[in-house]
């Protein structure tokens, strides 16, 4: 017999289906798990949809407009319409004498903060951890608390309001030592003393709930053997106290330096002036005066992506710090 020829042989090794490699056993299991387990759990995952909803909507969709620092935008043409200037917008604001002005001022402030207020619930939390009565402890806490629910507009009337150079109450105790009247509001230095002040005092007292929780955690037991060995009060605090809350200090710390490029506008807003515009101008208050106000929005969005970045790479940079550390870092 004649042998098939070559073409006819081809055509019907092409005919035959090609195998694809099987799976492994062990990839198949990881996904016979993955499902099991979102079955079993079914509810729980669906209790996610509306957070992860949230964060598409209102985190993750809005960053398309981060476009808007590559073009000159306006809104009579849209995002697409408007022409692509690359990075013009940027150029414009690093070469900008006002950017290194809010730029200083952002940079200051947070730092001033991070040195002042930063400690300032932990040491109130301390303190109301040696607290032993029951009802003053709690009536602390709440007078503490009572700050962080007040909005800013209405707490910066009553800052401005007490430390008025005619009628404010600082003021007033100032007289009566025979000391001349300051003008809190008005003086560069004193304005930044106080945003560092009103700001303590609004929000210390509830930032202290986390570090409490962490106390709470903390094995009774501990105490106990440092009071066998003789202990103070004071020795209790640094060698299990701290120690105890030590993780949450260095995550809160992380977030904080993450937000060093972001002072907040509510209370810069709340209590700036045009006397000390030099050292209260920073970038939400410049976002704001020439993004919505102005209608310099490509440039203000490209301001806001220069914050963005730097802010991501101090929070990893810190956080890469910490667990060098030992510590446990966000991720």
């Amino acid at each position: 017999m004649r042998s098939a020829s070559p073409v006819k042989h081809a055509q019907a090794q092409s005919a035959i289906p090609s195998q694809l490699p099987a799976k492994s056993p062990k990839q198949a299991g990881r996904k016979s798990a993955f499902w099991r387990q979102l079955s079993r759990n079914r509810f729980l995952y669906m209790l996610l949809v509306p957070v992860a909803a949230y964060l598409l909507l209102f985190k993750y969709a809005p960053m398309f407009g981060e476009i808007i620092a590559f073009k000159n935008y306006r809104l009579a043409d849209g995002i697409w319409g408007s022409p692509w200037v690359g990075f013009d917008q940027f150029e414009k604001l690093f070469a900008s004498r006002e950017f290194g002005v809010v730029l200083k001022n952002t940079l200051l402030l947070n730092l001033y903060q991070l040195v002042f207020a930063f400690p300032v619930p932990i040491l109130l939390a301390v303190l109301l951890n040696e607290v032993r009565v029951e009802w003053y402890k709690r009536t602390l806490q709440n007078l503490l608390y009572i700050p962080h629910f007040i909005s800013w507009v209405v707490l910066g009337s009553i800052v401005i309001a007490l430390l008025s150079p005619s009628t404010g109450f600082v003021n007033y105790l100032l007289k009566g030592f025979g000391l001349e009247p300051i003008y809190f509001m008005a003086d560069k230095l004193w304005w930044q003393v106080s945003f560092i002040a009103s700001g303590i005092w609004k929000e210390a007292g509830f930032g202290t709930i986390l570090y409490l929780a962490a106390m709470a955690s903390i094995d009774p037991t501990l105490y106990e053997a440092a009071k066998i060995d003789g202990a103070s009060r004071l020795r209790q605090i640094w060698h299990v106290t701290l120690p105890g809350i030590r993780s949450t200090i260095a995550i809160l710390l992380i977030l904080k330096v993450g937000q060093m490029m972001d002072i907040g506008f509510e209370q810069i807003y709340a209590l700036r002036n045009d006397a000390v515009t030099s050292v209260s101008e920073v970038i939400s208050t410049f976002v704001y005066t020439r993004g919505l106000v102005n209608l310099q929005y490509s440039y203000t969005t490209a301001l806001g992506l220069f914050q963005s970045i730097i802010a991501l790479i101090l929070v990893v940079s810190v956080n890469r710090i910490i667990k060098a550390m030992g510590e446990r870092g966000l991720w």
